[in-house]
């Protein structure tokens, strides 16, 4: 045995093994990303080609009844299932689309809008003004943005309007305090305080020199609020402050299919997957955005 072992070949050292190429891993990592990027790209397409042109993707009306029909689960003939009055279910939410998309956009822009204006305002200000709109935004912050909206729509109203308006005002405080930021940062700069020093007029260096410096970030942040206002919306919708039945918001049929989750899951399922689905990809596109920008950044 001894002479056998001394007769077998010296197991090569960890030094003199050839080194695993560690590309591949790295490759491999950015088709993943590029397959995710790709699907949510999809999704939101769809999304949107949902809210735009709805009679593209389904011919069955979101209002019509038919009770012979009612409580069908999905199939060919109704993908998403009917519901308790027979009404195809993929078909309201197709339709559900453009009064739940046009809400979301209705309030990142109100948020981006006055939160926008208020941070320039803060960062481009004096200290006092500095510190009173400070403290406003952190009222805003202080009051979860549920609680916020519900204030709101209830002085509001009912409504879609009125939901994507509540849902806006609570996200106003986190655009104001990014851009107050962005804005301090930016003024910092030594061709911001040359720009001063050559006499230009502080409009002429916010709109020259703050302004565009600093939409980067924040319209990063918009695209990641849109799946927060999606959230947002579809809760103000669940809760029952949408637009009145038989609207079809996602939120609503979410509502309308809680009293048959044993006996009808898909009522349920169906529409809350969509949101699901939307939320994430439009999440996946808001951090695929914000790495884009800061590789340029470097």
């Amino acid at each position: 045995m001894s002479t056998l072992h001394s007769l077998a070949p010296p197991a090569p050292s960890a030094a003199a093994m050839p080194a695993v190429p560690d590309g591949w891993r790295a490759r491999l990592g950015d088709a993943r990303r590029a397959a995710l990027l790709l699907l949510a790209l999809a999704v939101v397409a769809v999304a949107l080609g949902w809210a735009f042109f709805p009679g593209l993707f389904t011919a069955q009306s979101p209002f019509e009844t038919r009770v012979a029909l009612r409580l069908r689960p999905p199939s060919l003939a109704h993908w998403f299932g009917t519901d308790y009055l027979g009404r195809d279910v993929y078909a309201r939410v197709v339709h559900g689309a453009a009064l739940s998309l046009k809400a979301t956009v209705i309030a990142v822009s109100l948020g981006l809008a006055a939160g926008c204006c208020l941070g320039l305002l803060a960062g481009f200000s004096r200290r006092a003004v500095d510190d009173a709109v400070m403290r406003v935004v952190d009222v805003l912050l202080a009051i979860p943005s549920l609680l916020l909206s519900l204030m709101v729509i209830t002085v509001l109203g009912f409504g879609t309007v009125n939901v994507a308006l509540a849902a806006g005002v609570a996200t106003i405080a986190t655009f104001a305090r990014l851009m107050r930021a962005e804005v301090l940062r930016i003024k910092a700069n030594a061709y911001v305080e040359a720009a001063f020093g050559s006499g230009e007029r502080w409009f002429s260096v916010l709109r020259r020199h703050i302004v565009p410096n600093a939409a980067g970030p924040v319209l990063v942040l918009a695209g990641l609020e849109l799946g927060a206002a999606i959230l947002a919306v579809s809760a103000l919708s669940f809760l029952g402050f949408g637009a009145a039945p038989p609207a079809p918001e996602w939120g609503t049929l979410v509502a309308e299919g809680r009293n048959y989750l044993v006996r009808a899951w898909w009522l349920t399922a169906m529409p809350g997957g969509v949101i699901i689905l939307v939320v994430l990809s439009t999440n996946s596109l808001g951090k695929a955005f914000e790495r884009r920008r800061l590789r340029g950044a470097r």
